[in-house]
């Protein structure tokens, strides 16, 4: 009987048992038992019968890598602290990793792919720097390398923008990815509470880790950003090549003056198709387009459809040629609903050993260049804190006409011998926007550069 494109362990086995038929089983390691992983073994273990049914074989759980066997709910025969070796069974066709960081599940996983097993992952560090890595391993031994659960839980995101989209040209991704920061703003918002205790609460909730640097500083969100900016563009991006800023500067007042804005204050992760570089050609005229990837808090109209994601819910909203305006919300974190994507895609793996398909493989030929954050157009909201007398808001305006930014609005309210200038831009470049709040700053009659918001969502 021939192999010829087939995997690796898929030619194993049919030597020694023929193709797969169904009474022949789907082998399943599960690495790590966290909130996600105990949900996996859960479902796994509790809907045997369905799963059987839905992929046309036996899905049958192997083994669980853990670093501790007691106490853990299940058979002691399923747990193992050696997952090199769980891995690299025989009866093992499908790699479920869920332990998170870059190692050791880097290593299994490659471990995995080379030997032909298709692998499951939720671990979006570990895929906005290896993608690349990961993929050519998937390549060469025709194996599968799934990961929904990589970007905000149990939404379909990923899947849509590699298959439903697959035919139309993404323009724009733009999303609310991390449960933790949301919560927080929301909480501001809606109370008036300072970052402080809305993190203070939010940690005392479950919703935010002991250490929430990775969430506050927008660690997390960018690595989401790099991976569907790389689906959506059909271009490598890594985390490094996302512009981020977290929200532990975010204060009571700015979300007052949001309000005042009839606005709300979110951290977006923006992904988005920009013109070419300075002295370039524009795209209509031959210049290549670029991408710009960026983490950041911004202000947002209260009737944008991400100003009513509130807690630690998520969307995304996706901008296509000939879709239009897609938006997927939900349920972004959490053992459950992060266990749900994960077992969306061991069904299509598992579909793929049974019937003998394949999921896509990466997608990169567009190879378009990372736009630097100073290249990068938006709105902006400058806070300034002025003396108050005759000639301060014309020398002001002045200094933003001299650095090419157009104001829009200004707000002057005044404080016993103090004034407060809230400005709102025009669509301006990062890197005049910057110059223009240096020149602010060395300005005499401006006490302080209180603060400095993006205005996203806006028809301007």
């Amino acid at each position: 009987m021939s192999t010829e494109g087939v995997t690796m362990t898929e030619a194993t086995y049919a030597a020694k048992y023929g193709r797969w038929g169904a009474d022949r089983p789907i082998g399943v390691a599960v690495l790590g038992m966290g909130n996600v992983g105990s949900e996996v073994v859960r479902i796994l273990r509790e809907h045997a019968d369905d799963l059987r049914a839905r992929v046309g074989a036996p899905v049958v759980l192997r083994g669980v890598a853990v670093r501790d066997t007691t106490n853990r709910g299940i058979p002691g025969e399923l747990l193992t602290t050696d997952a090199d070796a769980l891995v690299a069974r025989d009866d093992v066709d499908i790699v479920v990793e869920v332990i998170g960081g870059i190692d050791p599940p880097r290593r299994l996983i490659l471990a995995a792919l080379n030997a032909g097993k298709s692998v499951i992952t939720a671990n979006k560090a570990l895929l906005a720097d290896y993608t690349g890595e990961l993929a050519a391993a998937a390549e060469r031994s025709r194996a599968d390398l799934y990961f929904e659960a990589a970007v905000a839980g149990a939404i379909p995101v990923v899947r849509p923008l590699i298959q439903s989209l697959a035919g139309d040209r993404v323009n724009r991704v733009v999303g609310i990815v991390n449960g933790t920061t949301n919560y927080i703003l929301s909480a501001m918002d809606e109370t008036g509470a300072d970052y402080a205790d809305a993190l203070a609460d939010a940690t005392r909730l479950g919703y935010a880790e002991a250490d929430p640097t990775a969430d506050v500083q927008g660690f997390d969100a960018a690595a989401k950003a790099a991976i569907l900016a790389s689906l959506a563009f059909h271009t490598r991006v890594t985390a490094a090549d996302v512009y981020r800023e977290g929200i532990t500067r975010i204060t009571a007042e700015d979300l007052e003056t949001a309000t005042a804005l009839d606005c709300t204050v979110k951290l977006l992760a923006i992904c988005e198709r920009v013109g070419s570089g300075p002295g370039e050609p524009d795209p209509a005229e031959g210049g290549k387009e670029r991408v710009s990837v960026r983490v950041y808090p911004a202000l947002i109209p209260r009737k944008h459809p991400l100003a009513t994601v509130s807690g630690a819910f998520n969307a995304v909203v996706v901008e296509a040629d000939n879709a239009g305006r897609l938006m997927f919300y939900g349920q972004g974190a959490g053992g459950a609903p992060t266990a749900s994507a994960v077992l969306g895609d061991l069904v299509m793996a598992a579909r793929n050993k049974f019937y003998g398909g394949r999921a896509p493989g990466e997608s990169v030929y567009a190879e378009l260049p990372i736009a630097p954050i100073g290249d990068t157009p938006t709105r902006y909201h400058v806070n300034l804190q002025v003396a108050d007398k005759p000639g301060v808001l014309q020398a002001v305006a002045g200094e933003f006409a001299e650095h090419g930014v157009s104001i829009s609005t200004v707000r002057q309210e005044e404080h016993g011998g103090r004034a407060r200038l809230v400005v709102v831009t025009h669509h301006a470049m990062e890197s005049a926007l910057a110059d223009t709040v240096s020149a602010l700053a060395e300005m005499a009659s401006v006490t302080s550069v209180t603060s400095v918001l993006r205005l996203e969502g806006t028809e301007e």
